[in-house]
């Protein structure tokens, strides 16, 4: 849908896939648009219907819900008064807001919410010549995401000139919505705004009828995608499920598992044996020339569910780097410091973002290690890959922790580190040294390393650095089997700097 906003999709009718007509032609399946169920009557198993003011009711054997979810509209001074702030769900909320902008001079936008769709609007609005603001209450855009993945996306944004403000929420409209208020006291003029805070279960039929509700008011189910009443299913947006990873219950309305739940409801009501294994999360989004993609638990997730966990980031490229139009990306993997188990996948870049994401996605469905990753045979051809994939090489370096070759600091654990007294070392040339580096690092470049140890002292704890990570295990092997007390810091340069731009000299 913002997609058909931007101008990127032009035709309404691409966004329509079927319609009541085909439906029943190909199916003789019996669809009744405008036409509301208002009541379930489980006692009598029939549900009441409204068509244009007229009530009639419908017997069923079995009844599926499939109500999905409402966005989120909190209750905002002025909220109900601003005639210029849209939500965006479906085809004619779509079809509102692109009304709006041919009908009305729009310059300025606001886009409450740095979710999916709300960087996906923000792209969009901006790519038809509106001044974008992002207004987010957390502290970083993209939530899914842990703030060192979502921080490439935010300077992509700002990039494209779109203002982010972080940490702020919107306490009121005036003036019909043309000036939005927020937390700070700040008043911007606006010409229009869009609510992107999340969606709500359609339960209320649910909780009408009696049925057990979960989470944030999500209809409750069982692994048969069953409700309280075993005579009525619920699939979608609307339902509680369980996250793959954790086990425990979510509410993760997406497209894609709400589509298998639909086969998987019809394949049960056949006769089938069949049950619903859990919702990974796995997502993707475009921001300009970057795109950005999760699987499983993020570092938050596992840290909110007390799960013991190891991260890893690499930097590899997307195809051989022989072979022209490489682009480097950037992999977070999460994984059991014991067993290896592969519990999250995060990757920011340009090209090969949503291959690599699946992979990663299809190893947590399998249940794979990290040392499963290393086995795995991926299409190669300089155009498409390298000889070691980029899934390879993460399950390579995660592999190197797990047998203890190596030991890693994140990225935001150094500045404590060095105030403890630890000795940065950067790795890299005296030309990358001189082109940036973090605060307070010496320059020993690797290959002059082993005629330069004179100068290392042993009384001190070593932390190395190179631009991604690569050098600075090599650095921290050499260090290590020559008696010192040495980690490599995890993603290098590149990631500290893109997380501490304030931080590098």
């Amino acid at each position: 849908l913002p997609y058909y906003i931007g101008g990127v999709i032009k035709e309404r009718s691409k966004l329509l896939v079927q319609t009541a007509e085909k439906l029943y032609q190909r199916f003789r399946l019996d669809v009744r648009p405008e036409s509301e169920v208002t009541c379930i009557d489980r006692e009598h198993k029939k549900v009441i219907i409204d068509h244009h003011g007229k009530s009639y009711d419908e017997t069923y054997d079995v009844l599926i819900l499939s109500t999905g979810a409402h966005p989120m509209r909190p209750p905002i001074e002025g909220v109900d008064q601003a005639d210029n702030l849209f939500t965006l769900r479906d085809v004619p909320d779509a079809e509102r807001i692109v009304q709006y902008l041919q009908q009305h001079k729009a310059d300025r936008a606001v886009i409450v919410g740095a979710g999916f769709i709300g960087i996906e609007m923000a792209e969009n609005l901006a790519e038809r010549g509106l001044k974008v603001t992002i207004v987010e209450r957390e502290h970083q855009v993209l939530p899914p995401l842990d703030p060192e993945m979502a921080i490439m996306i935010e300077a992509e944004l700002k990039k494209h000139d779109i203002e982010v403000l972080k940490g702020k929420t919107v306490t009121g409209f005036e003036e019909k919505g043309a000036v939005l208020v927020l937390n700070d006291g700040t008043r911007k003029q606006m010409d229009l705004t869009l609510l992107s805070v999340g969606v709500v279960p359609e339960s209320f039929l649910a909780e009408q009828a009696g049925l057990a509700l979960g989470m944030r008011r999500s209809i409750s189910v069982n692994d048969q995608l069953q409700t309280s009443d075993p005579n009525i299913y619920a699939i979608g947006d609307a339902i509680e499920v369980a996250q793959t990873v954790s086990g425990k219950a979510a509410v993760i309305p997406l497209a894609s598992p709400a589509n298998r739940q639909g086969r998987m409801v019809a394949d049960i009501l056949s006769g089938m044996k069949r049950s619903y294994k859990g919702t990974l999360g796995t997502s993707i989004v475009k921001a300009f020339d970057l795109s950005a993609a999760v699987t499983g638990l993020s570092e938050k997730l596992l840290q909110r569910n007390n799960i013991p966990y190891q991260a890893l980031h690499t930097s590899p490229p997307d195809h051989a780097t022989y072979y022209p139009g490489s682009l480097q990306m950037t992999l977070k993997l999460l994984f059991d410091p014991e067993s290896g188990k592969v519990l999250g996948a995060q990757a920011v870049g340009e090209k090969g973002i949503d291959k690599t994401i699946d992979v990663l996605a299809t190893a947590i469905h399998g249940q794979m290690t990290v040392n499963d990753l290393t086995e795995l045979e991926l299409a190669y051809a300089p155009p498409f890959n390298s000889a070691k994939a980029p899934i390879n090489l993460i399950g390579y370096a995660s592999e190197n922790l797990l047998d203890g070759k190596v030991q890693n600091v994140q990225w935001n654990e150094v500045d404590q580190l060095v105030k403890q007294g630890a000795l940065l070392i950067d790795v890299r040339t005296e030309q990358e040294y001189g082109n940036g580096a973090i605060q307070g690092a010496v320059n020993i470049p690797l290959d002059n390393l082993r005629e330069r140890l004179s100068e290392i002292s042993k009384d001190r704890d070593l932390i190395v650095s190179c631009r991604v990570g690569l050098r600075g295990y090599l650095a921290a092997r050499i260090l290590a089997q020559k008696g010192y007390s040495v980690k490599n810091l995890d993603g290098g340069y590149k990631l500290y700097s893109s997380a501490f731009p304030e931080k590098v000299k």
